[in-house]
């Protein structure tokens, strides 16, 4: 198991930041699922927007969450570097940086994923945030800005010579968004490449997949991003196949509604009453996929109380079909 500094990781399976999911309750879930590192939602890195409800609850860790990483995103060195600082001065143990996502409203601000198109820019914010912190930063990118544009390599060893600790690489570029299939010999030819802890990410679902990657890449973890929605087992699935070769059985019904009432709890207290319901619903949904549509239907969805969202699950779940626990 690899570190980032002083921190040892307890696992290979790491959380992807996801903005609008991956807040503290989402990673604490997945955090007792076995996943060794959770990162924070992409926060800005102007720090003036900071005072907003989404930006605190961003910037919300608990003891337990260790180590606290964050995920900053910005084009501007210096108020990247002033964020980097703030963050470590705030408690955060790791800084992330984004330069892979593909979000439109990100791009357009030529953030995220639109910093690879310039090679300069981005050696100059890794090595102004670098600078401004003495904790370990790492950085989340793709294999490129598109297809015939697909600097991963060069960008890999930009990062390792300014000083970023483990690189996160997604196995799409920033033009394919997330259509069609990640693909990993770019993420093989970058851990080639590099002296650095290497994440691969994108499309990985199983413990199966999971290996197939690691083999293939020769990368020192996978991050799961997507494929945690509703599924925060997957952690516990990846790491009981990477260590046995076997599959783990699948979720009990009565798990998934044990597991799905606390994140939904968690939530309500959280966010508070209104807005914890309106979050819960599409966990609600994502949770729901492993059981047939005909199932439920959507009555969760119009509900706007905490306690109606209980008794909702508690009855559904009376009327789901039993998943058993059996050998793996």
């Amino acid at each position: 198991m690899h570190k980032i500094g002083s921190w040892q990781l307890p696992s290979q399976t790491l959380l992807a930041p996801m903005a609008g999911i991956s807040d503290l309750p989402f990673r604490q879930i997945c955090r007792n699922m076995g996943a060794g590192l959770t990162t924070s939602e992409m926060v800005t890195s102007d720090a003036s927007l900071w005072e907003s409800p989404k930006s605190r609850s961003r910037l919300t860790f608990t003891k337990d969450d260790l180590p606290r990483s964050v995920q900053i995103a910005g084009n501007e060195p210096e108020r990247m570097a002033n964020a980097a600082r703030l963050n470590q001065e705030l408690g955060a143990d790791i800084i992330d940086i984004n330069m892979g996502c593909p979000a439109k409203k990100v791009c357009k601000k030529a953030a995220g994923s639109a910093l690879l198109r310039d090679e300069h820019l981005v050696e100059d914010i890794l090595t102004a945030v670098v600078s401004a912190v003495d904790i370990p930063v790492t950085l989340k990118i793709r294999t490129g800005w598109s297809q015939d544009h697909k600097n991963g390599i060069t960008i890999a060893k930009i990062a390792e010579n300014c000083g970023i600790q483990a690189l996160a690489v997604h196995g799409r570029t920033r033009e394919c968004r997330f259509k069609g299939t990640a693909e990993y010999d770019t993420i093989a030819e970058i851990v080639d490449q590099v002296n650095i802890p290497i994440w691969a990410n994108g499309d990985i679902d199983s413990g199966t997949k999971a290996k197939q990657v690691l083999d293939h890449t020769g990368a020192s973890g996978v991050m799961i991003g997507r494929a945690a929605q509703g599924n925060p087992w997957i952690f516990r699935e990846i790491n009981h196949f990477l260590k046995t070769g076997e599959n783990l059985a699948p979720p009990t019904t009565n798990e998934i509604q044990i597991t799905l009432l606390t994140h939904i709890n968690l939530l309500h207290q959280f966010y508070g009453e209104a807005r914890g319901v309106r979050i819960a619903r599409k966990h609600f949904n994502w949770y729901m996929t492993q059981f047939p549509k005909n199932s439920y239907n959507n009555e969760f969805n119009q509900i706007t109380t905490a306690q109606q969202q209980y008794e909702c699950i508690q009855q559904l779940f009376e009327c789901l079909p039993i998943r058993e626990e059996h050998a793996a």
